[in-house]
């Protein structure tokens, strides 16, 4: 196999398997966004985590949240908790690593916000115990992860959403969370907007 060949099939894989999913994650994906514009009109926040491509996932999705996605529209209140080097390595220092994210909740979220989660693996210790924070402070719960959704969807309660991706492919998974995110803004914007 060629270079040339490997990478149009990395490109073939990628769009069959999203192309796979829209039927199965547009329900999940919608559900989502409504959670999320419910709490935002009641002047709630969404609070987003996430370990290595899920942090870089959480901090774009906080950034198209607070700024904007394709259509104007005032910032939206998003935090990625990933974000703050100091807060996260004075938690991971003082405690341990897995409590980087549960900490932050624990100080910042309130009843009616909404978590969400990005893990590909769904058996970080750290968004688990995110996971049990948010449940303990009254949160909405979103939870992305990808397989077979790992200890994470044992975590996760009736109300709460699951955007799985079953998928064992680390980059597929991270490819495919772009689209989800980018949905889940569009969709978002089009509630808050009234957008058909």
């Amino acid at each position: 196999m060629t270079i040339e060949s490997r990478i149009s099939a990395n490109f073939v894989q990628s769009g069959e398997l999203k192309l796979a999913l829209a039927e199965l994650l547009a329900k999940p994906i919608a559900n989502a966004a409504s959670i999320i514009v419910e709490a935002l009109l009641k002047e709630n926040k969404v609070l987003v985590c996430g370990n290595g491509g899920s942090a870089a996932s959480a901090q774009y999705f906080a950034s198209l949240m607070l700024n904007h996605f394709e259509m104007e529209r005032p910032g939206l209140a998003a935090i990625a908790l990933c974000a703050d080097n100091s807060t996260l390595t004075s938690i991971a220092s003082d405690n341990d690593f897995d409590k980087v994210y549960s900490k932050q909740i624990m100080a910042l979220g309130v009843e009616n916000d909404v978590l969400l989660v990005i893990s590909t693996s769904g058996n970080s210790a750290s968004t688990l115990n995110a996971i049990d924070a948010a449940r303990e402070r009254g949160m909405a719960i979103i939870a992305m992860s990808g397989g077979d959704g790992g200890i994470l969807v044992e975590l996760l309660g009736e109300n709460d959403i699951h955007i799985g991706i079953p998928h064992e492919s680390a980059s597929r998974i991270q490819e495919t969370y772009v689209l989800i995110l980018h949905c889940l803004c569009d969709a978002i914007d089009c509630l808050l907007l009234g957008v058909n």
